[in-house]
This record gives structure tokens, sequence and C-alpha cells, in this order.
């Protein structure tokens, strides 16, 4: 692939701009020999998709710290690190901790996203302002660096909810506000559809690593709107959610791992999967919580997403038998967003408008696809909603959801309490550098 290919020339350009983010007012320094100014005057179509190859590659830092964050207080997992206590202390709520608006859960995905964010804006101004390439080419750049950068805040804006992200942060000298949560959802939607208006008559003119299938004008359009979907559904927007299916890659017959993905590589400058561990390790671990195998259902096959260990693993009074083995090897993909997520989104939005045969119909996809039986309990809006929470529970477990959709609805106090006075955070504090 291109990306395992090149990316030792685009991390220069992230390792920049993440330490950039982390003091958001500082200059861009060099990079790799070209200035800022240089790329945003008038770029060749070589230095742009750079930039596009840099911005996905960056999309990919900090991945680990996002899903253990929202993981671990979602209960979905548990991460156990002899030397970083805080997994285990401060994002389960352990004896009387909070939320630290200065430690690395928060500051570090946080930097990273807004590094992606800050590579968009040059990517935006520098094809903007090329008049080496066409109108058409431009807005294919465009139009993927703005689906990017939604993408990119939304993932913020899941950590810190009702303390806001802000969007617009194109100056480094002078920031944009915090917006709200719903300001924020709003901001995004709108990006989304700014992206997709780009890319109605764009040219692709750069290569893709984790889009394959998805990587011209009318893919990037699919893969924009699956995520304008998933956040029609967060505004509770649901015929929007339905509109926005209708113009993705969405099939109730189609592959549920059809979708977009981060890819990594042992190639000289790559990544590996930041998340994967070996089975059966000691020390470093990340274990699935007790009730993901105690809740299954009988004869579901995605109990294969955890590994039962040799022996149990242990740390501060909790314990698990069972391993997460969603990612079976270093260079193993990760879904950004896939079919499967998208049938549930189908089944969510039929569920809330009244469609609930429609929504049952999108439901039995999922479970039979999976080995179970036809939905047989009652088919009413309540019954049907924990249903669709429950399949959503397993079908996207250890992918950042489920304390998202269980804070959506209101029900984080349905989650385990794992240790007498422990908690179930609702949100992040804002990183100290804000």
């Amino acid at each position: 692939m291109i990306m395992k290919r090149n990316i030792k020339t685009y991390i220069t350009i992230f390792s920049v701009s993440l330490l950039l983010f982390a003091g958001c007012k500082k200059d861009y320094g060099d990079l790799n020999g070209e200035t800022i100014e240089d790329l945003t005057k008038n770029a060749t179509e070589a230095q742009l998709n750079n930039l596009v190859s840099g911005t996905e590659s960056g999309m990919r830092n900090a991945l680990s710290f996002y899903l253990d964050d929202v993981s671990i207080i979602g209960r979905e997992t548990y991460r156990f690190s002899n030397s970083e206590p805080r997994y285990v202390i401060d994002l389960l709520g352990a004896n009387g901790s909070t939320l630290n608006g200065s430690n690395f859960y928060i500051t570090l995905p946080w930097a990273a996203r807004y590094a992606v964010v800050k590579n968009c804006n040059i990517l935006i101004q520098a094809a903007t302002n090329s008049s080496l390439i066409s109108a058409a080419q431009k807005e294919g750049y465009t139009g993927f660096a703005r689906t990017i950068k939604a993408y990119q805040l939304l993932m913020n804006l899941n950590l810190t909810y009702n303390n806001g992200v802000r969007v617009n942060v194109a100056n480094p000298l002078n920031l944009g506000p915090f917006v709200s949560y719903n300001d924020g959802l709003a901001a995004i939607s709108s990006l989304l559809d700014s992206a997709k208006t780009d890319l109605s008559g764009a040219q692709v003119s750069f290569q893709l690593a984790g889009f394959t299938g998805f990587s011209d004008a009318p893919g990037l359009t699919q893969f924009n709107r699956a995520l304008a979907a998933r956040v029609s559904i967060y505004q509770s927007q649901w015929q929007t959610a339905l509109n926005d299916l209708n113009a993705s890659f969405f099939s109730l017959t189609g592959k549920f791992n059809t979708g977009v993905f981060h890819e990594f590589g042992t190639g000289s400058g790559d990544q590996l999967n930041p998340v994967f561990i070996p089975q059966n390790k000691t020390g470093e671990v990340r274990v699935a919580h007790p009730s993901y195998v105690a809740d299954i259902a009988a004869g579901d096959d995605r109990i294969s997403k955890v590994s039962q260990r040799i022996t149990p693993a242990s740390l501060s009074g909790l314990s698990s038998d069972y391993d997460v083995w969603l990612y079976t090897s270093s260079t193993a993909s990760m879904d950004i967003i896939r079919n499967e997520e998208l049938i549930l989104i189908y089944a969510e939005a039929n569920i809330q408008l009244g469609n609930l045969a429609e929504g049952v119909k999108a439901l039995n996809v999922i479970r039979n696809g999976h080995g179970l039986a036809n939905y047989a309990g009652a088919v009413s809006h309540d019954a049907l909603i924990t249903e669709m929470l429950n399949q959503r529970r397993y079908s996207l477990f250890f992918e950042g959801h489920r304390w998202v959709d269980l804070r959506r609805y209101n029900l984080l106090n349905t989650l385990p309490i794992d240790r007498a006075g422990d908690q179930v955070w609702t949100e992040f504090p804002l990183p100290v550098t804000e």
C-alpha cells in the first residue's frame, strides 16, 4: 500500500504537528525543509499528496488512549498496567479519584486529534491557493480534508461532551471559542455537508491506504455520509440519519466488514496496531470486562472477540479471565466505520421513527449474521431500543461506542460498578493546555 511504502516521508509533518498542538500557539517549524508558507502559497500535486498521506497517518496516533478511555469507562475492558495505575484508578473513579485534565488519558488523544485537524486546515488552504491543480482536484483535496477534520473533532467531542470542543482552530494565534456539545455536533454536521458538496464535483488525484473501494470521489462521499449518519443519531435526527445512510455504503445484505479502516505495517517509519497485545501476557494486558462473557447469548459468534486466558489477569481488586482479541496481530486493521454499524444505525432510526417492523428486520440481519435466531421479544419502542443497544454492544465491542451509546440514552447508571466507591464518568475535563 502507498501508506506502507512512503510513510516515513510523512512522519515529520505529524511529529511537528503533534508538538504544535500540545501548545496551540507555537510556530510550525520545518516541515521536510518546506515552510507552511511554501505549502499554502502554490503547492504542487506532490506536496498536496504528502499532506494527504500525513493526515491519514496521523489519524492513527494515540488511538490506544482514546479506545482505552471510552472502553474502560464504558465497562467493556480493563487495562492492567503495572507501570500505569491510572487506568484502574482515575478512569474507574477508585478511592475517590477524579479525572484530571493534566493526565495522559486526555492530553494525548486530544492533541493527536487536533494535530490531524491542523494538517487538514493546511491541506484545505494549500489546495485552495494552488494554481497548479484543476478546480476539480481542489475539491477532491478539500472534500477529503473537511471529512477527516469533522471525524477528528467528533472523537474529541465524544470525550469532553458537555465541556465542549473548539471547532475553529485555523489560526493558532487566535483560536475560536469552545462550543457546547449540541453546537459542536451541529458544526461537525455542517462540516461534513460542506465536504459532501466539495466531493460532488471532485477529481481525486491522491491515493489512500485504508479506503479500499472508497478512494474516488463517489467512494469518499459514501464514507462522508456514513460518518454523517453517526452524527445524526447523536443529534436524534432520525430521518436525517436514514437519508445519510441512503447516500452511504449502507447495505442490509452487504458484508458487515465493508468500510474504511486504519492500516498498519512493519515497514520503516510505519506504525504497528497500537492496541494489539498477545494472548496470555502478564504485566501489560488488555482484558474484557467479565460482563461481556457473562451476558452474551449462547451461540453468539462475537464471543470470538475475546480469548480465554490460561490464568486470570488481576490488578487492584479487578480480574478477568478473557483477553481482548478483536485485533489479532500487530498489523491488523482498525475500523473507522463499517457496514455493521450502519445496519445498526438503520435499525435505531427506524425504531425511533415508529417503523418497528423495519427495525426488527435490521436487528435480525445482525442477529442471524452472528449465529442467533430472529428476535422473539416484545415489538415495542422500548424493548427494541434495548435490543438495539445490546446488539451494538456486541457488534461494536472495543470500537469506541458503548460509553457514548449509554450516555446518549441516559443509561450510564446501568453499567456495573466493579468495586465499592467506583464511578462511571460522564465526560472528561478539558486538557489543562486549553
